[in-house]
């Protein structure tokens, strides 16, 4: 089940009548020159019937009609000329709000719903959605609105030519009215069924693309082979049940074309015997018959592809309303900056899945410029912490604070200037150097960016690249040692009042890691750091240690009181050092176990 909705029908029409009265200059110019170009197509069939009637008595007036009747196609056909390019222009204009509307709205989602969700409902609706929605704006909607402009036009013709004679047009009505409507019931469904199962599948190859090497070392294969089978089966089955009801809709649609003409030919023919209805309203009313059938047709033909841009307007309007849920708009009374960093844990509880919560009533108060180092076992919660701090994931119960204001009240915009999360997964875009590390400071200039680089310790391999190097897919290859350098650039330039580093050394060497930490210190000075510490040195060097287990807080202290009191830190902190008898707990006053030499401001 997607964690992302979906808009209702309601919505969709709402969100697309907003969409085209943006342009009502654009929209009015292209409705009234495809009017003007089906007026103009309305004239020939009155010609050709008065030719039709008077032929044979009046010979002389057969050159003016075919002249007014080469003059109405020339202007159909210029009028169309014009009309169509018009229609592209709006097309285009209105495709393009809804791309970077679109695009804003991806940004803006909350950070655990794109956790949740994963890459393949989120792919799917960034690419064959939006995809499948340009062909409906670019072709169905002007040719839909067209079209019928069209039909109504020419029944009106026909009401003027002959009143009689509007009943045998509107034969096929109920025929379409019926069909049509078991249709539309139907193809939402359907569509939107065939658009899920489309994620679930490119979910599953991109999982089994990005794991590859997992897969491979634990033969994994038959298991990855048959998930992509089984969501293969269900795309299968998806398509076969919107191609089921276009093979049941379509034919019955062909068979009615046919009906107005039959119908007004047989029934005009015998209003015509017994003297109602004169020949050449008979003529123009069957030419309009058969006229009407190619805009019928064109409308009967982009509604199955409104129905498939629907459905994906639909699961992209699914995505506004996603990012509208996250939180309230810049700028809001509610999110006041009061310049503060102090950060408040209040009773928090948190679930991945109901009923099993993984941290139980965490309480955590962290001072303005405080270095917090938290510790534990792997599994202890620190992670979910991490991502909690920097409001990743809300909490179940209880609530998580900057500077007095909850982190769910915060624009998203004032949240990532105020915390910051850096963990050990980092990712490289395909662009510059310089272009990677401007996603943090877009106004950054060449020697911001190189004091950023020195600050972690990469200007010299930075340098040897040059800021202008291609990197990422398809590029040059960053290390991954390089990549978290990247990051961690990134965060100097980012400059965020608070910062939460999950793991953000894992991927160096520990002596690397070490000087790296310690220039960070004098760059987070002043700044408040909530360091998941997986090496202990930098719990060695925090302001405060924080020890985890089990998903509950249970120690809290400076290091050296928690080494005295010979508890769950003082047990890690020694078997990280190798020692295989660590010294029980000492007594109040009693010296303190000799540890390693500690900086005087952390980088943790």
């Amino acid at each position: 089940m997607t964690a992302l909705p979906v808009a209702s029908s309601a919505e969709v029409r709402a969100r697309a009548r907003r969409l085209m009265a943006r342009h009502p200059r654009e929209l009015t110019g292209s409705l009234a020159l495809h009017a003007l170009a089906a007026i103009a197509g309305l004239v020939a069939p009155q010609l050709l019937g008065r030719l039709v009637q008077n032929a044979g008595n009046d010979p002389d007036s057969i050159t003016p009609a075919v002249l007014l009747i080469c003059g109405a196609v020339v202007a159909q056909s210029f009028f169309t000329w014009l009309a169509i390019p018009a229609s592209l222009r709006l097309a285009e204009k209105v495709l393009a709000d809804l791309r970077e509307e679109f695009i804003d709205r991806v940004l803006e989602l909350p950070p655990h719903t794109v956790e949740k969700e994963g890459t393949g409902e989120l792919v799917t609706r960034t690419t064959r959605d939006v995809d499948v929605l340009a062909t409906t704006v670019r072709l169905a909607v002007p040719d839909t609105l067209v079209a019928f402009s069209t039909v109504l036009l020419t029944l009106g013709a026909v009401v003027l030519t002959s009143p009689v004679l509007v009943l045998p047009c509107l034969v096929a009505v109920p025929v379409l009215w019926i069909s049509t409507r078991w249709y539309l019931r139907r193809a939402r469904a359907g569509y939107l069924r065939a658009g899920a199962s489309y994620a679930r599948l490119t979910g599953g190859l991109g999982e089994t693309v990005d794991g590859a090497r997992t897969v491979d070392a634990l033969r994994l294969g038959p298991h990855r082979l048959r998930r992509v089978a089984e969501d293969i089966a269900e795309s299968y089955a998806a398509e076969r049940r919107t191609l089921y009801l276009r093979s049941v809709y379509l034919p019955i649609a062909d068979t009615a074309y046919m009906l107005p003409l039959v119908a007004t030919l047989l029934i005009g023919g015998l209003l015509h015997l017994d003297g109602r209805v004169d020949l050449a309203a008979v003529t123009a009313v069957s030419l309009y018959a058969q006229q009407i059938i190619g805009p019928v047709d064109r409308l009967l033909f982009w509604m199955d592809e409104l129905q498939v841009g629907g459905a994906s307007f639909a699961r992209i309007l699914g995505v506004h309303e996603a990012a509208g849920e996250r939180r309230p708009e810049s700028g809001t009374p509610a999110s006041q900056d009061t310049g503060e960093t102090d950060i408040v844990l209040k009773g928090v509880r948190h679930a991945y899945r109901a009923g099993q919560d993984v941290l139980h009533g965490i309480d955590l108060a962290v001072a303005p410029g405080e270095r917090v180092a938290v510790v534990g076992p792997s599994g202890a919660g620190k992670s979910t912490l991490g991502r909690l701090l920097a409001g990743v994931h809300a909490p179940r119960t209880g609530s998580v604070s900057i500077g007095g204001t909850d982190l769910r009240d915060l624009p998203l915009d004032q949240l990532r200037g105020s915390i910051v999360l850096v963990t050990q997964e980092h990712h490289v875009f395909r662009g510059t150097l310089r272009d990677n590390l401007l996603i943090a400071r877009p106004a950054a200039d060449d020697d911001a960016l190189r004091t950023a680089l020195t600050a972690v310790g990469a200007w010299e391999w930075a340098a040897g690249l040059g800021l202008d190097a291609e990197v990422g897919s398809g590029a040059h290859a960053l290390t991954p040692g390089q990549a978290q350098h990247l990051a961690l650039a990134r965060l100097v330039l980012a400059d965020p009042r608070a910062v939460v580093l999950d793991e953000a050394t894992s991927l160096l060497t520990p002596h690397t890691a070490r000087r790296l930490e310690r220039s960070l210190a004098t760059v987070l000075e002043g700044r408040t750091v909530v360091a998941m510490a997986h090496r202990l040195h930098t719990a060695h060097d925090a302001d405060r240690v924080v020890v985890m287990e089990d998903g509950r807080i249970t120690e809290d202290g400076s290091h050296d009181d928690l080494v005295r009191r010979g508890g769950a830190y003082a047990r890690l902190w020694h078997s990280w050092h190798g020692d295989r008898h660590p010294p029980r707990a000492e007594a109040e006053g009693a010296p303190v176990p000799e540890t390693r030499n500690r900086t005087t401001r952390p980088g943790g």
